[in-house]
């Protein structure tokens, strides 16, 4: 049997995490309103969610999804079941944006007018982003991370149903991970392709930097000063759009 070398399944899912920025930062062009930013409908707000969950997540799952599909299959088969993996993977985070979006919406159809920025939203948002920042110290964290970083405790499936429910759960143990800084992302804007681009960068080395401690420990910092620096002086904090509607 010819054995599939796991760098051809990591160049596809690199590829379309590519591509995903590209269409992205298209799309998100001037569509920074800064925390609180109109989610859109349901439909676009979903298609725009994974695609940009493509785009950050897909280069830190890489070498998980190869390691998944590396000598168990083919050549051909194996990259197909990479991808069968991360579509799993993507359909956890989708679900996990969707609920995002129920809340947002939810708390917004309430016309509650002490959450303007102005007002009490400027500390909601900076909370938020202190929450992620003491989330990244928790034993639920450091577990979720753990299952992340480790291709030794995927469990294998047979079949593309099997990679498809295995993507699944993995994607379960990314949100575990790095669902409080994707909720950073909603408090500092959604749309801003800057913030897209840190929190991208706190997720991969979390991932992939051979130290689980550290990298941990860095994002634990950068959030907590984010969050800050919104709480106590939002005007200076780079690349914050400071919402001028109510």
């Amino acid at each position: 049997m010819v054995i599939a070398r796991p760098q051809g399944a990591r160049l596809v899912l690199l590829l379309v995490a590519g591509a995903c920025w590209a269409v992205t930062v298209h799309r998100m062009q001037g569509m920074d309103m800064g925390p609180g930013t109109d989610l859109g409908s349901l439909g676009w707000f979903a298609v725009v969610w994974v695609t940009m969950m493509a785009a950050m997540m897909l280069p830190s799952l890489s070498p998980m999804a190869a390691a998944y599909a590396y000598g168990r299959h083919r050549r051909a088969w194996a990259i197909l079941g990479a991808i069968v993996f991360a579509a799993g993977y993507l359909l956890a985070w989708a679900g996990f944006g969707l609920l995002a979006y129920g809340v947002f919406e939810g708390v917004k159809s309430l016309d509650l007018g002490f959450l303007t920025w102005h007002r009490a939203g400027q500390y909601i948002a900076g909370g938020v982003v202190l929450m992620a920042a003491l989330y990244e110290l928790t034993p639920v964290k450091a577990n979720c991370l753990r299952h992340c970083r480790d291709a030794r405790l995927l469990r294998h499936r047979p079949g593309p149903a099997g990679a498809l429910v295995a993507g699944l759960e993995q994607g379960g143990f990314c949100v575990g991970c790095s669902g409080a800084m994707m909720l950073a992302l909603l408090a500092l804007g959604v749309m801003s392709v800057a913030w897209m681009v840190l929190i991208a960068v706190l997720v991969t080395i979390e991932k992939l930097l051979p130290w689980q401690a550290v990298p941990t420990g860095a994002s634990a910092v950068v959030l907590a000063l984010l969050g800050a620096g919104i709480v106590l002086a939002p005007e200076h904090v780079p690349w914050l759009t400071i919402p001028m509607h109510a």
